[in-house]
């Protein structure tokens, strides 16, 4: 077991989210509580051919201890090649397979959620990733079904294949984001395993984390798009507080902007938009800043005003 990751008291993860959890964005949720955080999902195929995009995404903040990274994929030996370029590279404490995104891109190449469909070549899959793999720990990130709930003969394969936790979003793949997360199967799941079960799917606000937690029984919790917006909810879970002083939420914007200019350059300040919409929802003078902020592309005078803005400016809801 990783020194720094332990199942004996509940585990808050960083869910993986396509253009958000990158490296500036996981290293202030883990400075202000997140227990693990995960890279974005990468392509085995991307990984085996040596896409330079694609190594550029694995790289981690020095805080980032530990480090998972997810990988997508559907053939073994792409999935090998793919490991073994991950074994090249320090700091990955845990290597992930998503065997859950719905996204018809990816399901259209056998992989993520589409890996539901055929549990043989998904069990070959995770039990590659366990021999080749020279990490300290493998894991699987599942949905409750494709079509149809088989969520317990999921899990039980994914244990019999050797990982060693897993992360369950209470959906099917035809769930996709809309249906009502089913926390009782998820519940049914951790009593059908002996392998730490993570809950994962709606988990938008300190209380519904701890509900989860307690109506499931689960491990810990994985937390993706209730973070967006809200990266402030591992400091509540990781406290025990359920208030966050306003100068904690200006400081963990204003130190995501300074990773995001230190990682992406004077492009992050493109990207930063979009957190900043989010990040100002329920301030007074909300909208005239998101206003502001599009029109501008200098970093200084971006980072001045958002500064000011989050340090003056009114939380009405």
């Amino acid at each position: 077991m990783i020194k720094n990751l332990s199942f004996d008291k509940p585990v808050y993860v960083l869910a993986p989210l396509a253009g958000y959890t990158d490296l500036p964005f996981r290293s202030v949720v883990k400075k202000f509580g997140a227990d693990l955080t995960v890279s974005e999902m990468l392509s085995s195929n991307a990984l085996a051919y040596g896409s330079a995009k694609t190594l550029h995404m694995i790289e981690k903040s020095p805080n980032e201890d530990p480090y998972s990274v997810q990988i997508a994929g559907a053939d073994v030996d792409v999935v090998k090649r793919a490991v073994e370029i991950l074994n090249e590279q320090d700091g990955i404490d845990i290597i992930d397979l998503n065997c859950g995104c719905p996204v018809p891109k990816i399901v259209g190449h056998g992989s993520g959620s589409s890996l539901l469909l055929n549990l043989p070549l998904m069990g070959d899959i995770i039990k590659t990733i366990k021999k080749t793999s020279n990490k300290s720990l493998t894991s699987v990130k599942i949905r409750l079904g494709f079509e149809k709930k088989n969520h317990i003969e999921i899990a039980k394969m994914v244990e019999d294949s050797g990982a060693d936790f897993l992360a369950v979003h209470g959906r099917t793949r035809a769930g996709k984001f809309k249906s009502a997360v089913d926390y009782d199967a998820i519940k049914e799941i951790k009593e059908a395993v002996k392998i730490p079960v993570i809950a994962n799917g709606d988990i938008d606000s300190y209380e519904k984390a701890k509900w989860v937690l307690e109506h499931t029984g689960a491990d810990g919790v994985m937390i993706g798009r209730g973070a967006i917006g809200a990266p402030w909810i591992f400091h509540q879970l990781k406290t025990g507080t359920k208030d966050i002083d306003k100068n904690i939420k200006h400081a963990i914007i204003m130190e995501h902007f300074d990773k995001m200019i230190e990682f992406h350059g004077s492009h992050g300040v493109a990207m930063f938009r979009k957190h900043t919409h989010t990040y100002s929802k329920g301030y007074r003078g909300a909208s005239s800043l998101r206003d502001g902020v599009n029109r501008i592309v200098d970093v200084q005078e971006y980072r001045a005003l958002i500064d000011d803005f989050f340090s003056n400016s009114e939380i009405i809801c």
